[in-house]
């Protein structure tokens, strides 16, 4: 007799040693402690990358690469990325619409961004498009251009720093014309 999960009423092929009356089918449970021993962890990850896959899209409408911490990402060019999340080491050049940078994150490079929220270290070619927030922790040098800019008490700013961060020429012929690009 088959048993249905509680899940998108899916069929329960994980192996479980709960259930009464089924062979357990792993093939490394030879000894009949292993085969009397519920086995837990199948089960409790099983309902978890659908739920984190449902939730994924609903928190960031976008690509999202994130960068942990102790990770290092070298001499990369990252594109087609909506967010990046640096928590870790970046040395790359990118194109993004925003930019997060922890407190222990930092990224050396180039990049073109929309929104740039440093709480870590940026050196580099940092061009941001809207809006650059530096907070306490945040230090950004090298060369900066930036449309808006905030700076938190204790956040530091030092390079070449332009205001009038326009990244090509459609939209600096939009801005000239009065309109705003989308």
């Amino acid at each position: 007799m088959a048993l249905q999960s509680p899940f998108f009423g899916k069929r329960d092929n994980e192996p479980t040693g709960l259930r009464h009356g089924s062979p357990n089918p792993n093939p490394y449970a030879n000894t009949p402690a292993a085969t009397n021993t519920p086995s837990v962890a199948p089960v409790a990850a099983a309902p978890q990358p659908a739920s984190s896959a449902s939730a994924a899209p609903r928190e960031s409408g976008g690509s999202k690469l994130t960068v942990g911490p102790n990770i290092k990402l070298k001499g990369v060019e990252i594109t087609d990325c909506d967010t990046l999340v640096v928590e870790g080491l970046v040395e790359a050049t990118m194109d993004s619409r925003v930019m997060q940078i922890a407190e222990r994150g930092a990224f050396k490079g180039s990049a073109e961004i929309d929104i740039a929220e440093i709480h870590g270290e940026f050196d580099g070619n940092l061009t941001v498009r809207q809006k650059l927030v530096i907070f306490a922790t945040g230090k950004v040098t090298g060369k900066i251009r930036y449309g808006k800019l905030v700076i938190e008490e204790g956040g530091q700013l030092a390079g070449e720093i332009l205001f009038g961060a326009v990244a090509n020429s459609k939209s600096a012929l939009l801005a000239k014309s009065g309109l705003q690009v989308a």
